[in-house]
């Protein structure tokens, strides 16, 4: 039987450098950075899934956010305690599964997703939803960055109206927009952008 580092995301972070993964870029997500510059979100306790090896979260504790960040990888893990240690800041680094989070209920103002959620499996989907929606505080926001249909046809290729579908009944959708980004082996992806709050009632 393989060992966990031999399979998944778990092979990919103890095999490859992270400078060689197209998602790495080495400096956090332009749609985080606009979002906080935006002061639609404010410093609270956030978290961050799928966190790699810990730009995003990296960048949110440095804005004055106390972060919790949890990545499915204890590779990409170790990648960024390592960063966390050097620089001398404050972040909560879990290794755990986006289904199932080991997390007080309520406990977030906001949670973030950057391609995640498009590696969900369809049956899990629901899931996922719902955890996102138990660990956020009421009227607490989720930002969630997933692969657009642009990209060509895949299971986990959206448009717009799935994720308004999808995520409609947990959530007020406050936006949802369409980019690119030019990922790390020079090729342009396209993403949809959605900005949700949890109701508060």
């Amino acid at each position: 039987m393989p060992s966990r580092h031999e399979t998944g995301w778990d092979r990919i972070y103890h095999r490859y450098p992270p400078e060689s993964l197209p998602w790495e870029l080495g400096k956090p997500r332009k749609v985080l950075v606009e979002l906080v510059d935006s002061g639609e979100i404010r410093p609270c306790k956030a978290l961050d899934l799928c966190c790699g090896v810990g730009t995003n979260p990296f960048y949110l504790a440095e804005e004055g956010f106390d972060v919790v960040a949890l990545d499915v990888s204890d590779g990409a893990v170790k990648y960024a305690r390592d960063k966390v240690y050097e620089a001398n800041i404050a972040i909560n680094l879990l290794v755990g599964s986006f289904l199932g989070l080991p997390l007080k209920s309520e406990e977030f103002g906001f949670v973030f997703d950057f391609g995640c959620f498009h590696h969900v499996e369809a049956e899990n989907r629901m899931a996922f939803i719902r955890g996102v929606y138990r660990v956020l505080k009421l009227k607490g926001t989720f930002f969630m960055v997933c692969f657009s249909h642009k990209n060509g046809p895949a299971w986990n290729h959206f448009r717009k109206e799935q994720i308004e579908e999808l995520f409609g009944d947990h959530f007020d959708i406050k936006w949802i927009k369409h980019g690119s980004s030019l990922e790390g082996d020079n090729v342009t992806r396209y993403f949809y952008e959605a900005l949700m709050e949890k109701p508060a009632n």
